[in-house]
């Protein structure tokens, strides 16, 4: 298969300047005030490759110079189950995981195959640093697959609480290493780990939220339902831990009404949260653009209390300009609470009606959906998508046995730079 590097800019949402990607850049130069950078593509409207391509298909609208084995894209398909029980005559359900009757061939049953095949895409080949990620738990899987599959260097970095989701159909390579924070620790202070991690020589951060090949690589569940409808939904539903997902939603629906093939519409987002852990909901509905305060130790025992446990950032892209507020605002979003008992309900529900698995994330936004149609705020006809971000998992799973990735180093919630130093030099020599 042919393939061509991808020709794109780089923009500033803060001050709208225009410039080259030089490199890893996560954030404009010279720039002081918080926000992200978009990427501006060459190619203004999307012309998908064939379904071989897996997710490069859509590469016109990712940052990447090469094509890396392995990737599926997301799958989008007409509801008949689900829409039938809650009386909804558009409802699309765009599937990113294992299905393969459906054509979804994400072996780590996760979305976060589009980030990572997008983010290691843009990496160049000849980059000796270490790609440190932190994870809790589905994005750690799916990096791992990735970088042990191309052999690119990969520091892991995940709370000891959620290893049991590093699971693997076979041994990893030798590339992929990873330290975890100590039982009891949460999502932040994984990212708190790597942060002390990419302050060591060779060592450089994949970027989260700030990396437009992440997004970008999430935007790809919105091209997918987009290009299988022939429009732009009306509304989309997704649950959300961080809200990069739903902010590479809204800008793909940017990149998509300058397009011009897909119509002009905004797409109402609906996002949702695992209650008690609700940090986006209650700054959303307080109209706040800043996080409000949560004490550290109430953020982590909420987290042991979720099903959902890769909803627990707390510290999303939620304040800065491009991010999680913005988009909200743009698209007259909402943010809704869903309990571990209605998630469980909806993921039942979807099993059944649907046919197959979904992770308990994905569950919550099933049941936000339930939810808004119980309360009446969906119209019965409006075109919905709904984004199912990880399933298929038990039948991926079924008589197989599995490898577990195994820390290299446990931390406790404060080590020093020096301490992480030591032992990644151990690690990596």
């Amino acid at each position: 298969m042919e393939f061509e590097a991808t020709s794109y800019l780089l923009q500033s949402l803060v001050s709208g300047e225009i410039f080259t990607d030089t490199g890893w850049l996560l954030d404009a130069p010279g720039q002081t005030r918080p926000g992200l950078i978009r990427a501006v593509y060459e190619h203004k409207q999307l012309n998908p490759k064939s379904d071989e391509y897996g997710i490069y298909r859509f590469a016109d609208w990712l940052p990447v110079s090469r094509m890396l084995k392995g990737s599926s894209a997301p799958v989008t398909y007409k509801s008949s189950g689900l829409a039938s029980h809650l009386g909804l005559i558009n409802l699309y359900i765009t599937f990113s995981g294992y299905w393969p009757e459906k054509g979804a061939l994400m072996t780590t049953c996760s979305f976060k195959e589009t980030e990572a095949y997008s983010v290691c895409g843009r990496l160049d080949p000849a980059q000796s640093e270490v790609l440190v990620v932190a994870s809790a738990g589905n994005t750690a899987r799916a990096f791992a697959k990735v970088c042990s599959e191309n052999n690119i260097p990969l520091l892991l970095c995940v709370p000891e609480d959620n290893l049991d989701a590093l699971w693997f159909e076979e041994p990893l390579t030798d590339c992929v290493k990873l330290i975890a924070s100590q039982t009891g620790s949460d999502y932040f202070d994984a990212i708190h780990l790597s942060n002390l991690a990419v302050q060591c020589e060779g060592f450089v951060a994949e970027g989260g939220a700030k990396n437009v090949a992440r997004r970008d690589g999430m935007g790809t569940t919105m091209l997918s339902a987009t290009t299988h409808i022939g429009l732009i939904p009306d509304v989309y539903f997704q649950a959300v831990g961080s809200g990069t997902g739903a902010i590479a939603a809204w800008e793909a629906n940017l990149r998509l009404i300058s397009d011009g093939r897909f119509g002009s519409r905004i797409m109402k987002l609906v996002v949702s949260q695992n209650s008690p852990f609700v940090p986006i909901m209650n700054a959303w509905n307080a109209r706040s653009r800043e996080m409000l305060p949560f004490d550290d130790e109430t953020a982590r025992h909420e987290v042991e209390i979720i099903d959902a446990k890769v909803l627990s950032n707390r510290k999303p892209p939620y304040s800065p300009v491009g991010g999680l507020f913005d988009a909200l605002t743009e698209t007259g979003g909402e943010v809704l609470a869903v309990s571990n008992d209605e998630a469980r309900k909806a993921a039942q529900l979807f099993l059944e009606l649907e046919g197959n698995d979904i992770h308990p994330a994905a569950a919550v936004a099933v049941a936000s959906l339930m939810q808004a149609v119980s309360d009446k705020k969906v119209d019965p006809e409006a075109v919905v998508m709904l984004n199912i971000t990880g399933g298929g998992e038990e039948r991926m799973k079924a008589g197989k046995d599995l490898f577990y990735l195994k820390p290299h180093a446990v931390f406790d919630l404060n080590p020093s730079v020096e301490e992480v130093g030591t032992i990644l030099n151990n690690i990596f020599k």
